[in-house]
């Protein structure tokens, strides 16, 4: 394999990984406040159809970004009302929205398809200028690229070092003695879903206005379910999602090149190794994480207001 074509892993694996991360980091925060979040998918195709469709009308891709999160906002604030204020099941509201989703997706993005957007301006990154074009053209990103690092730091750090991270986690792990203790655990949880959202829409918005530039049904290709899957390959800590996130995606870009290469092995299965990858981790590092998880994932909280 020559170095362009490792490179040309690593640029599509950053490209392909931002979206994803930001959405992990989203999952994060809602499964630390002891909500699993099976309607990320839903949530995800909302925000990339509507991110997208404004673009394209006003010419903006600052705009669509702005509208992408506010839906993904919307929608947790959706999946919200049912599984904390209605007390649903977590797993079948989140499949509700999941489909939901899928329609009002495809109702907004229906006149969108096959259509051309002004995406986000890139940058070279420092000192790679001077670069031949073949290699620095690879290492310009948009500022949402430079963003999501950055982003997981300051999520690890509202987790682990705030009063008010503090108060999600002791929700996740009971509810109950989070209430007892003089917090609102109802509340917190609403605070949760709704920064989770934003950071899903603000993922969603980068996989169609700055990596794909553009937009089809059912493009997030269960990115959601990755996205949940990855919380437990990081431990449900943000810093420890950017490897997961990495990795899936490197995956995803090293069998996109063995097809363009050529390799005599059905696309079809080719197509599979980042998913078969997946579940490898999850089979050997599940297990070894099962007692991390916040101890309320999950349970439906009954109490007090």
């Amino acid at each position: 394999m020559s170095l362009l074509a490792v490179l040309g892993v690593i640029s599509s694996a950053i490209y392909s990984g931002t979206s994803l991360l930001y959405t992990t980091l989203g999952e994060v925060i809602d499964e630390r406040a002891g909500i699993v979040n099976l309607g990320l998918e839903g949530v995800l195709l909302v925000s990339a159809s509507l991110g997208f469709a404004v673009t394209k009308t006003t010419g903006s891709p600052y705009l669509g970004i702005l509208a992408a999160v506010l839906a993904g906002g919307l929608m947790n604030m959706v999946f919200g009302y049912l599984v904390i204020t209605r007390q649903a099941n977590q797993l079948a509201s989140g499949l509700a929205v999941m489909f939901f989703g899928y329609g009002l997706s495809a109702l907004i993005g229906k006149s969108f398809v096959g259509a051309k957007i002004n995406p986000l301006p890139r940058y070279v990154l420092p000192g790679l200028s001077r670069l031949p074009l073949v290699f620095s053209s690879l290492f310009k990103f948009d500022f949402l690229i430079f963003l999501v690092v950055p982003m997981a730091v300051l999520i690890w750090w509202l987790l682990y070092r705030t009063r008010w991270g503090l108060g999600l986690r002791a929700v996740g792990e009971n509810a109950d003695t989070a209430f007892a203790s003089g917090r609102n655990p109802k509340r917190i949880r609403y605070q949760a879903l709704l920064v989770g959202g934003l950071l899903a829409g603000l993922g969603a918005a980068h996989l169609t206005i700055a990596y794909t530039m553009a937009w089809s049904e059912y493009m997030t290709a269960g990115r959601g379910f990755i996205a949940v899957a990855l919380v437990i390959f990081s431990n449900w800590d943000p810093l420890r999602a950017i490897a997961g996130a990495l990795i899936f995606s490197a995956a995803v870009a090293f069998q996109l090149l063995l097809q363009s290469s050529g390799a005599q092995v059905s696309p079809f299965l080719l197509n599979t190794i980042p998913y078969l990858l997946t579940i490898l981790v999850l089979i050997v590092w599940g297990g070894n994480r099962k007692q991390s998880a916040p101890a309320s994932l999950g349970r439906i909280y009954l109490g007090s207001e």
